[in-house]
Protein backbone atom coordinates (compact mmCIF):
# COMPACT_ATOMS: atom_id res chain seq x y z
CA UNK A 1 0.00 0.00 0.00
CA UNK A 2 1.00 3.24 -0.73
CA UNK A 3 0.88 6.70 0.75
CA UNK A 4 0.15 10.38 -1.49
CA UNK A 5 0.28 13.81 -0.89
CA UNK A 6 -0.49 16.62 -2.86
CA UNK A 7 -0.68 20.36 -2.55
CA UNK A 8 -1.26 23.56 -4.30
CA UNK A 9 -3.33 22.74 -6.95
CA UNK A 10 -4.90 26.24 -6.67
CA UNK A 11 -8.13 24.19 -8.17
CA UNK A 12 -9.81 27.04 -10.18
CA UNK A 13 -12.82 27.05 -12.36
CA UNK A 14 -10.67 28.75 -15.06
CA UNK A 15 -8.39 26.13 -15.41
CA UNK A 16 -9.94 23.06 -15.46
CA UNK A 17 -6.98 21.32 -17.29
CA UNK A 18 -5.96 20.74 -13.23
CA UNK A 19 -8.99 19.87 -11.91
CA UNK A 20 -9.14 16.90 -14.86
CA UNK A 21 -5.74 15.86 -13.83
CA UNK A 22 -6.86 15.29 -10.40
CA UNK A 23 -9.83 13.55 -10.99
CA UNK A 24 -8.29 10.89 -12.68
CA UNK A 25 -5.55 10.82 -10.13
CA UNK A 26 -8.23 10.37 -8.21
CA UNK A 27 -9.68 7.75 -9.59
CA UNK A 28 -6.52 5.97 -9.86
CA UNK A 29 -5.66 5.68 -6.90
CA UNK A 30 -9.22 4.17 -5.41
CA UNK A 31 -9.12 1.13 -3.10
CA UNK A 32 -4.78 1.19 -4.14
CA UNK A 33 -3.90 3.53 -1.71
CA UNK A 34 -3.85 3.65 1.67
CA UNK A 35 -3.92 7.30 2.48
CA UNK A 36 -4.56 11.09 0.50
CA UNK A 37 -3.20 14.06 2.20
CA UNK A 38 -4.00 17.26 0.91
CA UNK A 39 -1.95 19.83 2.62
CA UNK A 40 -3.37 22.90 1.16
CA UNK A 41 -3.93 25.86 -1.25
CA UNK A 42 -6.19 22.91 -2.64
CA UNK A 43 -8.63 25.71 -4.52
CA UNK A 44 -7.53 28.97 -6.01
CA UNK A 45 -9.56 30.44 -2.52
CA UNK A 46 -12.17 28.92 -0.74
CA UNK A 47 -15.25 31.67 0.83
CA UNK A 48 -17.00 29.03 3.02
CA UNK A 49 -18.50 25.81 3.00
CA UNK A 50 -21.70 26.88 1.67
CA UNK A 51 -19.97 27.83 -1.55
CA UNK A 52 -20.78 23.99 -1.80
CA UNK A 53 -24.46 25.46 -2.95
CA UNK A 54 -23.16 28.23 -5.07
CA UNK A 55 -23.64 28.45 -8.87
CA UNK A 56 -20.43 29.91 -8.84
CA UNK A 57 -18.50 27.14 -7.29
CA UNK A 58 -20.28 23.99 -9.99
CA UNK A 59 -17.25 23.69 -10.81
CA UNK A 60 -15.83 22.05 -8.06
CA UNK A 61 -19.11 19.35 -7.45
CA UNK A 62 -16.97 16.54 -9.91
CA UNK A 63 -13.89 17.13 -6.74
CA UNK A 64 -16.33 17.03 -4.30
CA UNK A 65 -17.88 13.81 -5.18
CA UNK A 66 -14.36 12.20 -6.13
CA UNK A 67 -12.92 12.93 -3.15
CA UNK A 68 -16.12 11.05 -1.59
CA UNK A 69 -15.69 8.24 -4.08
CA UNK A 70 -11.85 7.63 -3.12
CA UNK A 71 -13.15 8.03 0.77
CA UNK A 72 -15.45 5.12 -0.04
CA UNK A 73 -12.86 3.35 -1.96
CA UNK A 74 -11.38 2.67 1.72
CA UNK A 75 -8.50 5.17 1.14
CA UNK A 76 -7.97 7.56 4.23
CA UNK A 77 -8.24 11.36 3.21
CA UNK A 78 -6.72 14.43 5.14
CA UNK A 79 -7.35 17.63 4.38
CA UNK A 80 -4.83 20.47 5.87
CA UNK A 81 -5.64 24.37 5.34
CA UNK A 82 -3.75 26.46 3.11
CA UNK A 83 -3.40 30.48 2.95
CA UNK A 84 -5.58 30.13 -0.04
CA UNK A 85 -8.23 27.85 1.98
CA UNK A 86 -8.22 28.18 5.57
CA UNK A 87 -12.01 28.48 5.54
CA UNK A 88 -12.71 24.99 4.59
CA UNK A 89 -15.01 23.53 7.45
CA UNK A 90 -16.81 20.68 8.17
CA UNK A 91 -19.17 20.57 5.68
CA UNK A 92 -17.07 20.32 3.16
CA UNK A 93 -15.13 17.20 5.25
CA UNK A 94 -18.41 15.49 5.68
CA UNK A 95 -19.43 16.07 1.80
CA UNK A 96 -16.12 14.72 0.56
CA UNK A 97 -15.07 11.99 3.81
CA UNK A 98 -11.52 13.56 4.46
CA UNK A 99 -10.66 14.46 7.99
CA UNK A 100 -9.64 18.03 9.01
CA UNK A 101 -5.66 17.99 10.48
CA UNK A 102 -4.37 20.88 12.49
CA UNK A 103 -2.04 22.92 11.43
CA UNK A 104 1.26 21.07 12.62
CA UNK A 105 -0.07 17.15 12.33
CA UNK A 106 2.48 14.59 13.33
CA UNK A 107 2.29 10.99 12.54
CA UNK A 108 4.53 7.62 11.75
CA UNK A 109 5.04 7.35 8.65
CA UNK A 110 5.99 4.10 7.75
CA UNK A 111 8.30 4.30 10.98
CA UNK A 112 9.55 7.50 10.21
CA UNK A 113 8.47 10.44 12.94
CA UNK A 114 7.40 12.69 10.20
CA UNK A 115 5.50 16.10 10.57
CA UNK A 116 2.86 17.87 7.57
CA UNK A 117 2.48 21.70 7.29
CA UNK A 118 1.27 23.73 4.70
CA UNK A 119 4.26 25.35 4.92
CA UNK A 120 3.53 29.14 5.26
CA UNK A 121 4.62 29.34 8.86
CA UNK A 122 7.91 28.49 8.29
CA UNK A 123 8.01 31.34 5.68
CA UNK A 124 9.25 33.47 8.30
CA UNK A 125 11.07 36.12 6.48
CA UNK A 126 8.16 37.36 4.57
CA UNK A 127 7.09 39.46 7.88
CA UNK A 128 4.39 41.00 5.65
CA UNK A 129 3.41 38.25 4.81
CA UNK A 130 3.08 37.09 8.10
CA UNK A 131 0.78 39.95 9.58
CA UNK A 132 -1.93 39.45 7.29
CA UNK A 133 -1.42 35.73 8.27
CA UNK A 134 -2.24 36.32 11.56
CA UNK A 135 -5.39 38.95 10.55
CA UNK A 136 -6.77 36.46 8.40
CA UNK A 137 -6.61 33.63 10.85
CA UNK A 138 -8.13 35.79 13.58
CA UNK A 139 -11.68 33.84 14.40
CA UNK A 140 -13.87 37.04 15.33
CA UNK A 141 -12.37 38.51 11.35
CA UNK A 142 -13.41 34.67 9.69
CA UNK A 143 -16.62 35.28 11.44
CA UNK A 144 -17.29 38.53 9.98
CA UNK A 145 -16.76 37.55 6.46
CA UNK A 146 -18.91 34.24 6.46
CA UNK A 147 -21.86 36.31 7.39
CA UNK A 148 -21.41 38.64 3.98
CA UNK A 149 -23.02 37.44 1.01
CA UNK A 150 -21.32 35.14 -0.50
CA UNK A 151 -20.89 37.45 -3.82
CA UNK A 152 -19.05 39.75 -1.37
CA UNK A 153 -17.02 37.22 -0.13
CA UNK A 154 -16.14 36.20 -3.69
CA UNK A 155 -15.22 39.83 -4.47
CA UNK A 156 -12.93 40.63 -1.68
CA UNK A 157 -11.94 37.24 -2.60
CA UNK A 158 -10.92 38.17 -6.35
CA UNK A 159 -9.54 41.13 -4.84
CA UNK A 160 -6.90 39.41 -2.03
CA UNK A 161 -5.87 37.20 -4.63
CA UNK A 162 -4.99 40.19 -7.49
CA UNK A 163 -3.37 41.81 -4.04
CA UNK A 164 -1.33 38.65 -3.27
CA UNK A 165 0.10 38.51 -7.21
CA UNK A 166 0.88 42.03 -6.87
CA UNK A 167 2.79 41.89 -3.62
CA UNK A 168 4.64 38.71 -4.81
CA UNK A 169 5.69 40.64 -7.87
CA UNK A 170 7.39 43.75 -5.79
CA UNK A 171 9.69 41.29 -3.27
CA UNK A 172 12.73 41.50 -5.41
CA UNK A 173 14.21 39.14 -2.48
CA UNK A 174 13.12 35.53 -3.88
CA UNK A 175 14.78 34.05 -0.80
CA UNK A 176 11.82 35.90 1.04
CA UNK A 177 9.44 34.12 -0.42
CA UNK A 178 11.40 30.79 0.74
CA UNK A 179 11.21 28.99 4.17
CA UNK A 180 13.62 30.03 6.77
CA UNK A 181 16.00 27.70 7.55
CA UNK A 182 16.68 28.78 11.05
CA UNK A 183 12.53 27.80 11.48
CA UNK A 184 12.56 24.73 9.84
CA UNK A 185 15.17 23.60 12.39
CA UNK A 186 13.80 25.31 15.50
CA UNK A 187 9.92 23.56 14.51
CA UNK A 188 11.83 20.08 13.30
CA UNK A 189 13.67 19.81 16.78
CA UNK A 190 10.65 21.19 18.79
CA UNK A 191 8.23 18.39 17.66
CA UNK A 192 11.23 15.59 17.18
CA UNK A 193 10.82 14.40 13.89
CA UNK A 194 13.28 13.06 11.13
CA UNK A 195 11.06 14.42 8.30
CA UNK A 196 8.68 16.98 7.34
CA UNK A 197 6.34 17.49 4.76
CA UNK A 198 5.08 20.72 3.31
CA UNK A 199 4.54 22.55 0.36
CA UNK A 200 3.33 26.47 -0.53
CA UNK A 201 6.66 27.67 -1.88
CA UNK A 202 6.04 26.08 -5.23
CA UNK A 203 9.79 25.14 -5.21
CA UNK A 204 9.53 20.77 -5.11
CA UNK A 205 12.71 19.00 -4.11
CA UNK A 206 13.78 17.19 -1.21
CA UNK A 207 16.47 18.30 0.68
CA UNK A 208 18.49 16.25 2.81
CA UNK A 209 20.59 17.94 5.89
CA UNK A 210 21.82 17.25 9.41
CA UNK A 211 19.89 18.65 12.24
CA UNK A 212 21.90 18.46 15.91
CA UNK A 213 24.10 15.78 14.34
CA UNK A 214 21.27 13.81 12.99
CA UNK A 215 20.10 12.98 9.26
CA UNK A 216 16.91 14.68 8.19
CA UNK A 217 14.92 15.06 5.48
CA UNK A 218 12.74 17.95 3.90
CA UNK A 219 10.39 17.20 1.27
CA UNK A 220 8.79 20.03 -0.53
CA UNK A 221 5.70 19.37 -2.68
CA UNK A 222 5.01 20.65 -5.87
CA UNK A 223 2.52 22.69 -7.54
CA UNK A 224 0.10 21.94 -10.23
CA UNK A 225 -0.57 23.20 -13.88
CA UNK A 226 -2.43 22.64 -16.99
CA UNK A 227 0.18 19.66 -18.24
CA UNK A 228 1.12 18.59 -14.90
CA UNK A 229 0.16 17.23 -11.75
CA UNK A 230 2.62 16.73 -8.76
CA UNK A 231 2.67 14.38 -6.24
CA UNK A 232 4.54 12.39 -3.16
CA UNK A 233 4.18 8.86 -2.97
CA UNK A 234 5.54 6.94 -0.34
CA UNK A 235 5.55 3.23 0.66
CA UNK A 236 7.18 1.40 3.37
CA UNK A 237 10.40 1.05 1.35
CA UNK A 238 10.19 3.39 -1.42
CA UNK A 239 9.54 7.40 -2.21
CA UNK A 240 9.27 9.16 -5.07
CA UNK A 241 8.29 12.68 -5.48
CA UNK A 242 6.92 13.75 -9.50
CA UNK A 243 6.81 17.39 -10.83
Amino acid sequence: MTTWFISDLHLDATRPAITRQLLALLEDIQGKAEALYILGDFFEYWVGDDALEAPEFAAFLPVVEGLHQLSDSGVKLYFQHGNRDFLVGERFAAATGCALLPEQYLFDLYGVPTLLLHGDTLCTDDIAYQQIRKVLRDLIWQQQFLALPIVERIRQAEAMRAQSRAAMQGKRDDDIMDVSKQTVAEVMQAVGVSRLIHGHTHRPAVHDFMLAGQPVQRIVLGDWHENRGSYLRVDAENMLLEF
